[in-house]
């Protein structure tokens, strides 16, 4: 019997260098408007990492790995601003409704619960995770293994990796996770919000992804040096930073599919306003 052709890729288009910046300045506005509940997603990851910090203060060289690897489920984290940017997009309330709808509700549009586009997104977050759980892992045994002394604090870290004279931990580090965080990249870029807009597989999204990045290499190259730099921002103001930096980057994440594929030949997923209001209404009954 005869193998089934793979569905297409949906078309990818071309961008100009400093688009991201149009993403970023387009996300600025996304917050504005959707306001509380944007920067919520920033303050959730910001008290999660307060948390892994107090924990782990001790043992840096499982922290460096877990902050890290805090870039490969970034996607996921932000599956709730994506839901907002879309919701504005089509002139519908952004509300808590819309975040709940996204991460809770979104299977309702399925008639088929056995189908492989049922589970994709739970699939691909899945997905992520283990990569940056290997990475964490990776990150850990490199530190504990090659450094020259225990390392147990950010200054250990600073002074016996990051500026040793001799030995070459750092750069092994650095480029080991280079290596690891690149095709992490190409395959996430897209594929979150496109999962979360549109009737398509893990390998669709994924391939689409690696697509727009292979069409825009310079475009996606700025944009990932500009993801690294603010994250870098956020991490090394205690954290802090993470409250704006979060949406910004979740936002931007949104324009940047939408700029990047034309997805028009694919069904939506639908998430509808009246869903997410419906959603909105029981919460703020629960709460009275």
């Amino acid at each position: 019997m005869p193998r089934k052709p793979p569905p297409p890729l949906p078309p990818v288009r071309t961008i100009r260098l400093v688009q991201p910046m149009v993403w970023l300045v387009l996300a600025w506005r996304d917050m504005a408007r959707a306001g509380w509940i944007s920067f919520a997603h920033g303050l959730a990851v910001t008290l999660v990492g307060g948390a892994m910090l107090s924990v782990a203060h001790h043992r840096f060289w499982l922290l460096a790995g877990a902050l890290s690897g805090f870039l490969a489920v970034a996607p996921v984290l932000a599956t709730g601003l994506y839901a907002l940017s879309r919701a504005l997009e089509r002139g519908e309330p952004a509300n808590l409704g819309v975040v709940t709808t996204a991460w809770l509700n979104w299977q309702k549009s399925h008639r088929d619960k056995w189908s492989g586009d049922y589970w994709c997104m739970v699939r691909f977050g899945a997905l992520l995770a283990l990569a940056a759980t290997g990475w964490v892992m990776t990150s850990a045994a490199l530190i504990t293994l090659l450094a020259p002394v225990p390392i147990e604090t950010p200054v250990d870290f600073l002074r016996h990796v990051v500026m040793a004279r001799e030995g070459w931990l750092f750069e092994l580090w650095l480029g080991l996770g280079s290596l690891m965080a690149a095709p992490i990249f190409a395959s996430s870029v897209v594929a979150m919000p496109m999962l979360l807009d549109r009737r398509t597989t893990v390998l669709q999204a994924v391939l689409t992804s690696w697509q727009a990045v292979v069409v825009n290499p310079l475009p996606m190259a700025f944009w990932a040096a500009l993801i690294l730099g603010f994250t870098l921002l956020g991490l090394g103001s205690l954290l802090l930073g993470l409250v704006a930096v979060l949406p910004m980057l979740g936002h931007a994440s949104w324009h940047a599919y939408r700029d990047l594929v034309d997805a028009s030949g694919l069904p939506q997923r639908e998430t509808t306003a009246s869903e997410a209001a419906a959603v909105s209404q029981n919460n703020n009954g629960v709460a009275r």
